[in-house]
């Protein structure tokens, strides 16, 4: 009987802790800025010793429900907000106030060690940007931020196409530097670069970008060799709600370029909601319509030898405008000049003739005889009436060359075909629309499942080696990942679709073969210039008369014949046409696993990936005339950090390893020591390689340009006689084949060389201190120095005794002189490059803040005759004023930011040239409205309207002026 008492007993005791364990509790309440209070949104709510957690909503308030035993303690933590505690002993709801502090140095990033850090504490230099950066910017696009970083530089292609880079080497579509949005590659297969921000994420879902300047191979892979720049977007447990964008503006105020001034108009919206912290969902779309920059420069350009010359359309016979279009076609990449035309079309005649009369009739020697060399039209028609029927017509279409190659008065020039304006052959009208969504899923309070989509389409305008227009162009991505606290796990894809993207080089070309083929336009010219010599015009004006006559029937740009032309030549697919067939896909596999919670006395991570291209422009830009090409990278990676002297030195060293299915692996160590001075006064120290293989067109490109040439891809096998599916190719292993200098002369025998990856070897010593908790101090110095440096060699093949097809290499850079013997001495170089930079940023009382940063980097010495591409001002000044709330209820934000730089060289394979030195600023000034989460602001960007370049054969940016209103942003 005790013993069945004892077991009831114990029984009942059991259930009743088991039934108070099983018990849960509904914790609720708001959160307050202290100073304004204000409610503050997505403040993290953790329940103290756990993972259980929430985040406050948009006005402040949160609800969390646990099964943990009261009482308990709530930690509340923000960015900005000094960490606060509260113990709760009921289900009572709970007010906390959060103290607002300096963030200077203390925001986490993740780029530098691919774990969280302090940014006062990274090994390496960093630049980051918040969404209250973001909200406050004047700059249009969050994008366009990253232009006021230190050591940042970025080339606008276009108004939506835009390309930063670091450290050098800058150039539109930027294969030096890795873009990752949410831990995806955010390249374009087909290109091999990031489309700036065309696909990704839109303004409102973006929570912060971390920039990690210079070499980070070692831990990113591949094409890290000048920097990588992470994107990541906003969670939707921790920002829910509706959120909307509206605004407007106009550009072209001063009708420099277009007649009218355009409208710009960028429309936004996310929503996100949680259930129970459990399920999330976000989605969003953004819509941007504008009337773009256009490329006008019509400065004469030689593009053999890729020099500006000082000719223009009246003066100089063969003029190429850097941005006129279809006058690339010129008699001297044909073979031939005036009087060789001429002669040709003499010799020709004489040789018909002598055929059609067994070989009796010399007509060039019966005319020396019969006429003399002033003979007048009389004569001549005299001539050609007592000749038979059937050799008047030829004789007579040879006359004006026989008479002015007896005459001597066609000169030893090339002409080119008259060429469009850029106006002409792209679409004015900028459009880009994105698509956003987000399912996720907590399995557990520490495993967390989602499924991500990115979806962009548009039109936009990219300079390569031509400029090429983007017409309805779609990529999206598509990610799967896993994520707990030490590990994750994703796979992803690119989907690349170029629409109807055309060369507009090759496109306004092949136009003007389409209404009049060359071979009627050459002789057409040099006959009206005889004609107009011998009635005595000038040299000049007989260049005036004959193209006029030759251009007769030249469609009108805008006419209804020029349009049916234009749009049935860039809708017909290279080589024909101008038209693009890129569906080129990309499939990634990666996973990592932090150790912290294993080998608690050092953090070990690992990392692995799996990468794949599918190139397939069914032989429109790749060799893939048999079909998708596929191209293999595998890599691993791992890092050791260690604190020691009680927390004053973190050592740290990483490595990773990387295969590609066309080149050798290659291994990219990197070594980093932080040492803490004092509090908030760090020395970082750090030696980092990079590499990066060929881009996926470096190594099966082959595409005709501007000018005549092709560039050809770098593996040997793509200069063979033969390529896959049939196709001829350059045959560049012929003995017809030699090297040319930079100014297009030969050197002797052309001999491939094995293509290698390019890598960097980097040294850095940097300062960062924070002084009186108000003053950021961030100081870097570095020396960099670059190995098989990826560049362009030219070639010429003879084609016919007196015409060379030029083709453009790819290949790493040496230096090349002639040795005798048809020889040529190759002598690879090392590229150098260094230099530094200081930023400042101040947090003054009452939310004034002040930033600046200067740097400055430069190119080693390299031979007079390499062509670095380093397109780099020397010298580059940022700077900004800015406010978070003053005036009545300090609800006025005010935000200037400007930009100053020198003139450099710019160095492409579209044009070379000088870019004038700049400056420009933006400003904006706002209202916020507190109750409601929202903003309205009036700003402008190049508000002087000045107008700058910062690529040359890039368009000039003018001044762009809008007004908005963003609706729950705080």
């Amino acid at each position: 009987m005790k013993k069945t008492y004892r077991f009831s007993a114990a029984l009942l005791l059991l259930l009743s802790s088991l039934n108070s364990f099983s018990q849960s509790h509904t914790l609720s309440g708001a959160v307050k800025n202290s100073a304004s209070k204000e409610f503050v949104s997505a403040v993290s709510v953790i329940i103290k010793g756990t993972t259980e957690g929430t985040f406050t909503d948009s006005r402040g308030n949160f609800k969390l429900t646990t099964s943990q035993s009261l009482p308990l303690t709530l930690v509340f933590s923000s960015i900005g907000f000094e960490t606060k505690e509260l113990q709760v002993t009921g289900t009572d709801p709970v007010e906390a106030e959060l103290t607002p502090s300096s963030v200077l140095g203390e925001e986490i990033v993740i780029a530098a060690t691919r774990t969280a850090t302090k940014a006062m504490e990274s090994p390496v230099t960093i630049e980051r940007v918040s969404a209250a950066n973001i909200r406050n910017t004047p700059a249009t696009s969050y994008y366009d931020m990253v232009a006021q970083l230190k050591g940042v530089d970025v080339t606008t292609s276009s108004l939506t196409f835009k390309t930063p880079s670091t450290r050098g080497f800058n150039f539109s579509g930027n294969t030096r530097l890795n873009q990752l949005v949410d831990g995806m590659d955010n390249q374009a297969p087909g290109l091999n670069f990031p489309v700036g921000n065309f696909t990704g994420l839109t303004e409102l879902d973006v929570d912060n970008m971390e920039l990690l300047p210079g070499a980070s191979s070692a831990l990113y892979g591949s094409g890290g060799v000048n920097g990588t720049l992470l994107i990541n977007s906003k969670d939707p447990f921790k920002y829910q709600g509706l959120s909307f964008q509206i605004k407007t503006g106009m550009n072209h105020v001063d009708k420099r370029q277009r007649g009218q001034p355009g409208w710009y108009n960028d429309w936004s919206a996310r929503w996100a909601k949680a259930f129970n912290n459990k399920f999330a969902f976000k989605m969003g779309f953004q819509l941007v319509q504008a009337k773009d920059w256009i490329a006008s420069s019509t400065q004469d350009y030689d593009r053999l030898t890729r020099k500006t010359l000082p000719g223009n359309r009246q003066t100089d016979p063969n003029y190429d405008g850097i941005n006129v279009y279809g006058d690339e076609t010129n008699m001297r990449d044909n073979g031939l000049s005036m009087k060789s035309l001429a002669q040709l079309v003499q010799g020709q005649t004489q040789q018909g003739v002598l055929a059609a009369t067994g070989g009796t009739v010399d007509i060039v020697q019966i005319m020396n005889a019969a006429l003399p060399p002033n003979a007048t039209p009389a004569q001549i028609g005299g001539f050609i009436s007592s000749l038979p029927a059937a050799l008047q017509g030829p004789v007579t279409n040879m006359v004006p060359f026989y008479f002015g190659l007896r005459n001597n008065i066609i000169p030893e020039a090339s002409a080119s075909r008259t060429g469009y304006a850029e106006s002409d052959m792209v679409n004015p009208n900028t459009i880009n629309f994105k698509l956003t969504g987000s399912l996720q899923y907590k399995i557990t309070s520490d495993l967390e499942a989602s499924l991500t989509g990115y979806f962009g389409t548009g039109s936009t305008v990219y300079t390569g080696s031509d400029r090429y227009s983007l017409k309805d162009a779609k990529i999206g991505q598509y990610k799967l990942e896993l994520r707990s606290k030490s590990w994750f796990v994703r796979g992803y894809t690119t989907q690349e679709d170029a629409g109807e993207a055309y060369n507009a080089t090759i496109t306004a070309r092949r136009l003007n073969e389409a209404w009049k083929p060359s071979t009627q336009w050459f002789p057409e010219y040099v006959a009206a210039f005889v004609q107009a010599r011998g009635a005595g015009a000038d040299e000049a004006a007989a260049h005036t008369a004959a193209r006029a006559f030759a251009d007769q029937g030249m469609p009108a740009a805008g006419s209804v014949q020029f349009k049916q032309l234009f749009n049935q030549v860039r809708s017909t697919p290279i080589p024909a046409g101008g038209l693009f067939l890129d569906r080129s896909d990309l499939w990634m596999t990666e996973g990592q696993y932090n150790f912290k919670d294993v080998i608690p006395f050092i953090e070990l991570v690992v990392g692995a990936s799996w990468k794949q291209y599918i190139l397939n422009s069914k032989g429109t830009l790749f060799i893939d005339y048999d079909g998708p090409i596929a191209i293999n990278e595998y890599g691993a990676y791992g890092q050791l950090t260690k604190k020691l002297m009680k927390d004053r030195l973190t050592l740290s060293v990483s490595g990773r390893y990387d295969k590609n299915d066309n080149f050798k692996g290659r291994f990219t160590p990197r070594a980093s020591a932080v040492v803490k001075l004092a509090d908030d006064h760090n020395v970082r120290l750090s030696y980092q390689t990079a590499y990066r293989f060929p881009s996926t067109q470096q190594q099966y490109i082959n595409l005709e340009i501007g000018g005549g040439q092709f560039l050809i891809g770098g593996l040997p096998w793509i200069h063979d006689a033969s390529l896959p599916g049939g196709r001829p190719g350059p045959n560049l292993n012929a003995q017809t084949s030699v090297r040319l200098d930079n100014n297009a002369q030969p050197l002797g025998t052309y001999n491939p060389r094995e293509l290698k990856p390019e890598s960097v070897a980097s040294y850095e010593i940097g300062y960062k201190g924070l002084i009186a908790k108000k003053l950021l101090v961030d100081i870097y110095y570095y020396t960099g120095e670059y190995d098989n440096f990826i560049g362009r060699t030219l070639v010429a093949r003879q084609v016919a005794p007196q015409q060379n097809q030029i083709y453009s290499i790819v290949e790493n850079a040496a230096t090349m002189s002639s040795s005798g013997g048809g020889n040529v001495k190759i002598d690879p170089i090392k590229v150098k490059t260094s230099g530094y930079g200081i930023g400042l940023d101040y947090r003054l009382s009452g939310g004034l803040s002040v930033f600046a940063n200067y740097f400055h980097d430069e190119l080693g010495d390299v031979p007079a005759d390499f062509i670095a591409n380093f397109n780099t001002p020397d010298h580059r000044i940022n700077f900004g004023v800015g406010h978070t709330g003053f005036g009545k209820n300090k609800r006025v934000v005010l935000n200037v930011t400007g930009r100053w730089q020198t003139d450099f060289l710019w160095e492409g394979d579209f044009a070379t040239g000088t870019v004038p030195s700049f400056f420009t600023m933006d400003a904006m000034i706002g209202y916020r409205f507190p109750a409601i989460g929202s903003l309205v602001k009036l700003g402008a960007t190049n508000v002087l309207n000045k107008y700058y370049m910062n690529g040359f054969g890039n368009p000039e940016i003018g001044g762009l002026y809008y007004v908005s209103f963003a609706y729950n942003v705080f």
